[in-house]
């Protein structure tokens, strides 16, 4: 028997919505792993100077693609697998999307606005640093289980129902 598979498209959107959510699980992971590790090695000066800029140069289309296209087409593929096996799957990424967004507009930005307004570089870091690195740290986790939703939720969707 021939399972609703979420309707015409719903493929690529679920395709698309685990890509641009590998891709910022990609980019918080790089974070955790090397950026802020590389950083920590700096003296205040240059750990601020560089957060900064990093802050600034992130503002742009190949970053906010992914970042936002991840919560939309979660929740368009979410919404388009609603009858099917995947639903839970997709539910989850959804859920897990908004919150790393969440956490980004209640933690990380407001801490990179602080660390841009503060003028002295020892402040800035004591303020910035533990607090920013711990929630990438959680953006990370959040996004990288998102990400196996989404596979999980590809896997499921293409399997022939019993």
């Amino acid at each position: 028997m021939t399972e609703q598979r979420g309707g015409k498209g719903a493929g690529a959107v679920l395709g698309a919505a685990t890509v641009a959510t590998g891709l910022i699980a990609g980019v918080w992971f790089a974070y955790v792993c090397s950026v802020m590790p590389a950083l920590a090695r700096s003296d205040d000066r240059v750990y601020v100077e560089v957060m900064r800029n990093i802050n600034e140069v992130i503002q742009n289309p190949v970053f906010f693609t992914p970042f936002f296209g991840a919560t939309i087409l979660a929740a368009v593929a979410a919404w388009q697998h609603r009858a099917t096996r995947a639903r839970i799957w997709t539910l989850a990424a959804l859920v897990l999307s908004v919150a790393v967004f969440l956490v980004t507009s209640a933690a990380n930005v407001p801490l990179n606005d602080a660390l841009a307004a503060d003028r002295d570089p020892t402040t800035a870091r004591e303020a910035f640093e533990a607090p920013w690195v711990a929630w990438n740290l959680v953006r990370a986790i959040l996004t990288t289980v998102g990400f196996a939703c989404l596979l999980r939720a590809l896997a499921v969707r293409s399997r022939p129902r019993d």
